[in-house]
Parts: C-alpha cells; structure tokens; sequence
C-alpha cells in the first residue's frame, strides 16, 4: 500500500533537509510524495488577493519563482544516482495562505502524515520554530506533522521520547504513527511522565495501562519525574538520556496541548538535533 507524504518546501536549506529525512525514514515503503510550496505577496493572504491578482507582475513573479524551484528541487531528486524506485514525486505549486493550503493538500490527496523543517528562510536565528512550522503544529489537526531540525541526522531514531500525563484515554490510532516509526527504524519509546501529585488516580493507571497494551509489540519503558515543571522536565530528560526524537499528542482545550503556545516553546528550547512528532487528539 502507498503511503501518501506532504513535504511544505519554502526552499530554505531546512525544508530541503527535512524532504532528505522523510527520504530516509521511509526509504523501504513504496511513497507518493507531494512538494508543496506556497507563494504570496505577504503574510496575510487578503493582503496578498488585494496586491496580487493573476496576471499581474508581482503574481507572474511569484507563481515563476514558486513552479521553478520546484522543478530544482525534482531535478536534484532525480538526477541523485542513489534515487528510490519505490518513491514518486509530485511537485504542487499554490497561492493561499500556508496553512489553508496544507488543509486542502490534506484533504484532496488523502496525505497520512507532513513532515517540515523548523523554521524556513525568513526565521529569526534565534527561534527555535519558525511561525509557519508553529502554526502548521497546532492548526492543522487532521494529520500528524513531524518537524525535522536543520541539524538532525539522516537517520533511523534510537530512543523516542513520548511525554504524557495519563489523564487522557488516548486511542490505538491516534498512536499509529508513532507506533510504525518506532517498529520502522527498531526504536525504544521512553514514555515520560511528569508527575505534580504524588500518587496517580485510578483513571491515571488504567490509561497507563492501556499504554502498555499499545506499546507491547515494541521497545518501552515508563519513567518518572517528580515535581518539575513540564517544558523543564522534558528538556532535561532529553537531553540526560541523549534520546534523539520526541512524540506527543497536541490536545488543543488540555494543559499538555498547550507545549506549543509561543512562550512554552520559547522554554523548552529542545536540542535543535531533535525532531518533533506531533500527534492529534481525534476528539477535538
């Protein structure tokens, strides 16, 4: 069965590394892999129909920019003489909005799973996500999206970080992916707790619980830190263990959803080599 992949490409070096490490992950699967680039005159895409209609140089402009770098971006694919028959390319060029056009990518072509750079060629030096990959992270809530530092390596990850407050009975599916990349590359998932109280609730271990059954065809294993603060706790972790990817579920209306608000993420400041799964709650 071919897996369907959204690869947003502002053809920054970022994006072009993140493209190389979907290649990479799912270099045994058969692929269909669409190279979305979005092109607008601003940020703000009533701005940009006011200032850009078809046409018109400042449009002409940007939709040649837009179809051109694509047609770079395959042409480097293509002529790589390490290039993976199983994998096919589809380069789509639009003007919207960048989040509006992931959504509709989404939808009409049936994609399982984005996966982006941090940041593109816009970014401050300094952030650690740019505003597109934040947005794409908590607005886009049909599909995984998996946000790839310019700095992680171009291989499997060994130790896969999955924080949780076992207060939410999560679904089988709603772990699917997290699942298939720990089997796909023999990955031990560490599932993280940061624990405020100092017993779980019945409801706490029967979710953890159910866990266990999720988990139980893979490497696992629950850890536990005391009375920290969350974004702190996860940062240290990572980095005392050296684990080289993080997955969690972004729960939109719940505390741990909120990882992704600008001043958490601004805290957290992860080791720029780690890459970030983010999984939905299907119930919202």
């Amino acid at each position: 069965m071919r897996k369907k992949l959204l690869l947003p490409t502002d053809f920054s070096k970022n994006s072009r590394h993140a493209i190389r490490f979907a290649q990479e992950l799912y270099k045994d699967d058969i692929c269909d892999f669409y190279i979305l680039n979005v092109y607008s005159a601003t940020d703000n895409i009533i701005d940009s129909l006011i200032n850009m209609e078809p046409g018109s140089a400042l449009y002409e402009t940007a939709k040649n920019n837009s179809e051109s770098g694509l047609s770079e971006i395959l042409n480097t694919i293509t002529l790589n003489s390490n290039q993976n028959p199983k994998h096919k390319y589809y380069p789509i060029s639009t003007f919207n909005n960048i989040v509006e056009a992931i959504k509709n990518c989404v939808e009409q072509k049936d994609i399982e799973i984005i996966i982006m750079g941090t940041k593109g060629e816009t970014a401050s030096t300094k952030a650690i996500y740019g505003s597109t990959s934040l947005s794409v992270m908590e607005k886009v809530r049909n599909c995984p999206v998996f946000v790839i530092p310019l700095s992680t390596e171009l291989k499997m990850p060994k130790e896969i970080v999955f924080p949780t407050s076992y207060k939410t009975h999560l679904k089988r599916r709603e772990l699917n992916f997290l699942l298939d990349i720990a089997k796909k590359s023999n990955a031990s998932v560490k599932v993280l707790h940061i624990n405020k109280d100092d017993k779980l609730t019945a409801s706490q271990i029967a979710n953890k619980k159910l866990l266990e059954e999720y988990f139980e065809d893979i490497d696992f294993a629950f850890h536990t830190l005391s009375h920290m603060d969350v974004p702190l706790g996860v940062k240290c972790f990572v980095e005392s263990r050296g684990s080289n990817m993080i997955a969690f579920i972004n729960k939109k209306h719940y505390l741990f959803g909120s990882i992704l608000t600008q001043p958490l993420v601004k805290r957290i400041s992860y080791d720029p080599k780690v890459p970030i799964l983010v999984l939905h709650d299907l119930r919202n």
